[in-house]
């Protein structure tokens, strides 16, 4: 079992052709409500690409909490262990998607109540789980304590530090696999030399860098990993589809360097769509595409 412990949200998408500046209004040219938050995201990929997933997390007492929880479920997700927090909105992303890229504003909501009372509530369900996928949308303190929680009980950790927090780098050596972007990268790390830095944590860091690919050490050198191209038409929800996909790999058996070529697939795939969830590929779309590998263990 995959468990996905972060953030649920709405997202609330506009679409221009120019960006505005302070104090300005511009038209946009659509607008669409569509379900996000980076652990739903997360959870809802892997669940399409044939993982078993549980989602971890809080919703509001709101018709938003309601709408995500089902659409969780729809997905094939278990969503036994979500908590409903009454007297509180549902975590919500405002979205600006300008040329194909995207600007956030994001409202935690009920996601600041995926406390560590509320992770020990459901630790029986926690410690059922084989991998753990963590983000940076719930509280620090929280991220810590599923981290030395994998660390004392042999769980395989994935964390997308995303959006970017200070966090104590003992607390990334025990984490399995770290997959910043390249901002991320720096924020973590600053400004180093990215092979010199890689070399630091082969077979662990993998700097995630958009249209340029993946970078990881693979214990002997390190390795540039082509982006695979295609049209782009929203990039929300593209990391969160690797870090899924990616996930869902390693779960099935399957080697670093083939779990990275997986995910990769399913990242171009996702940004071929419009909405974080909507362009998420399921199992049969990944194994349709020309770069799939019918070795892999799916």
């Amino acid at each position: 079992m995959i468990g996905v412990i972060g953030s649920i949200s709405t997202d609330f998408v506009v679409t221009t052709n120019r960006v505005p500046k302070q104090g300005e209004t511009v038209y946009g040219q659509a607008f669409e409500t569509t379900f996000g938050g980076k652990g739903a995201n997360q959870a809802v990929a892997a669940a399409r690409l044939g993982g078993r997933v549980q989602m971890f997390g809080c919703v509001g007492g709101d018709q938003f909490g309601q709408e995500t929880k089902a659409n969780l479920a729809r997905n094939g997700v278990d969503v036994t262990a979500i908590k409903t927090i009454e007297d509180t909105t549902t975590g919500s992303a405002h979205i600006t998607v300008f040329e194909g890229d995207n600007a956030i504003v994001y409202v935690p909501g009920a996601n600041q109540e995926v406390t560590v009372d509320y992770l020990k509530s459901v630790e029986a369900d926690l410690l059922a789980c084989t991998y753990f996928v963590i983000q940076n949308e719930i509280p620090m303190p929280s991220i810590q304590y599923l981290i030395d929680l994998a660390d004392a009980h042999d769980i395989k950790v994935t964390y997308d530090p995303a959006p970017f927090i200070e966090i104590d780098k003992a607390y990334l050596e025990k984490v399995d696999y770290l997959l910043p972007n390249e901002t991320e990268a720096k924020e973590m790390f600053g400004d180093q030399d990215v092979d010199a830095l890689l070399g630091q944590y082969p077979a662990q860091l993998l700097i995630t860098m958009g249209g340029d690919g993946i970078r990881y050490h693979d214990g002997e050198v390190a390795v540039h990993v082509p982006a695979i191209k295609g049209e782009v038409v929203d990039t929300t929800g593209a990391g969160d589809t690797f870090s899924g996909a990616f996930t869902v790999a390693l779960s099935k058996g399957n080697s670093l360097a083939d779990a990275i070529q997986f995910a990769s697939i399913a990242g171009s795939l996702s940004v071929q769509k419009f909405g974080a969830q909507g362009g998420m590929p399921t199992i049969d779309a990944l194994k349709a595409h020309e770069k799939f590998n019918d070795s892999w263990q799916v």
